[in-house]
């Protein structure tokens, strides 16, 4: 085998043994019935989550607030150095146009109860985004004069798949955690499978075809091309020490899931990190520690762009998702707790980690 692509689907497999296998074998080691856990489709919640803590809702606030602002007050200080931009001469392709027309009408069904549309009421989110997908790549042409869809079409369809299985990931590790849970329609098994793998399978070409969007911005290009150097004597050491922090934790998510709810969203990404650094393999991290925190800020942001209608949409819609976190379910937006948004900051780099797998097996 090839080993380009030898190297990407090995980091993959350790990553999906380590997700699928180290919950449940906390869960057993710790005496626990594991049969609620693969339920499917899920249940009703079982877990009874710890209630709302000023404490705890302060220590998170102030944790994800001095990781943000550094980046927030680079990004500023960059936007102000900037001459003011003239708007692209460019013609928004027809096919945005049409994903437009698409997303506003099945926001518009999505949100309303025709009797007319009431079998088809369960199953706009893929419609939805897939309208916002067109009108994000129609934007990158007219802007940049390319666009994932259109100068990357076998990597920007080979996203679909991808995204669908990433996805499945995160709703497998929710089970240990039960933050969300879906309400309003309901399926059989086969039914719940094939609807779900068809939403899922937007997230991925969404994330990153707004990331495709931010990157050329001037404010980011000139603030985050030279930014902070971090450093690490002994990256493979530390390398090792994180992947040991991240399977104790995911041994403990579902023993402890009040405690280690958060992992759902920083485990996969410190596992693949740690791997690449003990493969010698370039990383996000490879571009930071030279100083380069582009793609770090691009993808984030695009994940909290997408997250943000995400949850917007999902407000209104039958089939809907709503949320139990610990400590935090307080100050909602939309459904999701304020500070639940940041949870997207992490997912966004997790999104480019997988993009960028995909485009080292290619």
């Amino acid at each position: 085998m090839n080993q380009r692509f030898k190297r990407p689907i090995i980091e993959f497999g350790i990553t999906a043994v380590m997700l699928l296998g180290l919950p449940p074998l906390g869960v057993w080691l710790a005496g626990m019935p594991l049969r609620g856990y693969f339920e499917f489709p899920p249940g009703p919640r079982t877990i009874a989550h710890a209630p709302f803590s000023w404490t705890v809702f302060a220590l998170y606030a102030v944790l994800i607030a001095a990781s943000v602002l550094p980046l927030l007050f680079r990004a500023l200080q960059s936007a102000r150095r900037l001459p003011p931009k003239p708007p692209p001469a460019a013609v928004l392709p027809w096919w945005g146009w049409a994903g437009a027309a698409a997303g506003l009408v099945f926001w518009g069904l999505a949100w309303t109860r025709f009797k007319w549309f009431a079998s088809f009421q369960p199953h706009t989110f893929t419609p939805l985004w897939l309208g916002y997908i067109l009108v994000v790549n129609a934007l990158c042409l007219r802007r940049n004069g390319c666009s994932l869809m259109t100068c990357r079409p076998f990597y920007f369809l080979a996203l679909f798949p991808v995204s669908a299985a990433f996805w499945w990931f995160f709703e497998y590790l929710n089970r240990f955690v039960q933050n969300w849970q879906y309400a309003g329609a309901h399926f059989d098994a086969a039914q719940y499978f094939w609807y779900a793998t068809l939403s899922f399978s937007t997230v991925l070409p969404a994330v990153l075809s707004t990331r495709e969007l931010i990157r050329p911005q001037a404010w980011l290009q000139n603030g985050f091309r030279h930014f902070l150097k971090p450093c690490c004597r002994r990256p493979r050491l530390a390398a090792v020490g994180v992947l040991i922090l991240a399977a104790g934790g995911l041994s403990g998510i579902g023993v402890w899931p009040d405690t280690f709810f958060s992992l759902l969203w920083i485990a996969p990404l410190l596992i693949i990190l740690s791997l690449q650094i003990l493969f010698h393999e370039p990383s996000l991290l490879t571009e930071v520690a030279a100083g380069d925190w582009r793609t770090v800020v691009a993808s984030a942001l695009a994940a909290l762009v997408c997250g943000w209608f995400w949850e917007m949409w999902n407000a209104g819609s039958l089939a809907h998702w709503t949320y139990s976190v610990p400590y935090v379910q307080r100050f909602k937006i939309f459904e999701m707790p304020a500070l639940g948004y940041a949870g997207y900051l992490p997912f966004g780099l997790e999104c480019a980690v997988i993009g960028a797998l995909i485009d080292r097996s290619g």
